[in-house]
């Protein structure tokens, strides 16, 4: 048992744009004694914004908590750019399963509004997971000038370090679609670790055909699911070169949660291009040799073996579905 579980569940704030992998983290975020998910906000990301919102509708009834943890409609939109869709990687995000939406609501409370709020009856304890573009963490600090200082720690799934993107030669996704909001972010003070797409999740978070069948073999509602919501993003996975499906959302939940997983990280000054068209959203990730204050720490590596176990075991949960699930 870690330090953090022998004090208790640890509160946290999952910001998503919910598509595949970021089901997956908000089933740690609902599923694992270690956390204690007080709210779900969305932001503008991977799948048009009322499918996130059905997507996370639909995780909470897989869980078996549909209607226990709010959902908060945040930024629909980056904050100068157009919205950029990832809907070519992941489809409509949830591999086509749906649920009756009868009677589901989400709360009126705006998501940025519900930052600033349960980081402020927090102070210095809550932790938010942000998986998706920074939007509303930018829009918080700029509300808010306590919030920054309200927040315990911000783990940022974004960037990659000094390496390639997954949306340009240059970019990840998150970073892409809002730089500013990026660069607000890492300029601000906050408590970071970062999450980077290369090289960490390409070599730690990456589950191969071979690891998905002994997770679909487990046979409960949990596993069905997750086989069918990362099914479109494997298929495209292997058609650009990787040999599995990619888990970065869920790496980024599990290393709060269970920081055990962790087995190397380094305090880099990171920075985000926002003036170029051809390096849109690159991270520049200065390692310590350029005379730069750090403002986060980086994930260089972590247990990728126990990363799958811990997975696999979250999803041999015997977690009956709040609703019935309709293609499983």
């Amino acid at each position: 048992m870690t330090l953090r579980q022998a004090q208790g569940p640890i509160p946290l704030i999952i910001d998503t744009d919910t598509a595949q992998d970021d089901c997956v983290a908000l089933l740690i975020g609902l599923l694992d004694p270690a956390a204690d998910l007080r709210a779900i906000t969305m932001v503008a990301g991977n799948v048009g914004f009322d499918q996130q919102v059905r997507n996370a509708h639909l995780t909470l009834a897989a869980a078996g908590r549909l209607g226990e943890v709010p959902i908060h409609l945040g930024c629909r939109r980056p904050l100068v750019r157009e919205w950029v869709s990832a809907e070519n990687v992941h489809g409509d995000g949830s591999g086509g399963l749906s649920i009756d939406e009868e009677g589901l609501e989400v709360s009126a409370e705006h998501g940025v509004d519900a930052l600033i709020r349960l980081a402020a009856e927090n102070p210095g304890e809550l932790r938010i997971v942000a998986i998706g573009p920074l939007t509303n963490i930018a829009t918080a600090l700029v509300k808010d000038p306590d919030f920054v200082r309200n927040v315990g720690e911000l783990y940022i799934m974004g960037g990659s370090n000094n390496g390639r993107g997954n949306i340009t030669a240059a970019a990840e996704y998150n970073f892409y679609v809002d730089p500013e909001a990026a660069k607000a972010v890492f300029a601000a003070g906050f408590d970071i670790t970062v999450i980077p797409w290369d090289p960490l999740t390409l070599r730690d978070a990456v589950f191969s055909r071979d690891r998905l069948a002994e997770i679909a073999e487990i046979g409960t509602p949990l596993a069905a699911f997750f086989t069918r919501i990362v099914e479109t993003t494997l298929a495209f996975d292997e058609s650009v070169g990787i040999p599995g499906s990619t888990h970065p959302d869920s790496l980024t939940a599990a290393v709060l949660v269970h920081p055990e997983l962790l087995l190397q990280s380094s305090l880099y000054a990171v920075d985000i291009e926002t003036a170029s068209d051809l390096t849109r959203g690159y991270s520049a990730m200065s390692w310590g040799v350029h005379d730069l204050e750090p403002n986060a720490r980086v994930i260089e590596r972590v247990d990728a073996d126990g990363f799958l176990v811990y997975i696999r075991e979250l999803l041999t949960s015997a977690v009956v579905p709040s609703r019935s699930i309709r293609g499983l």
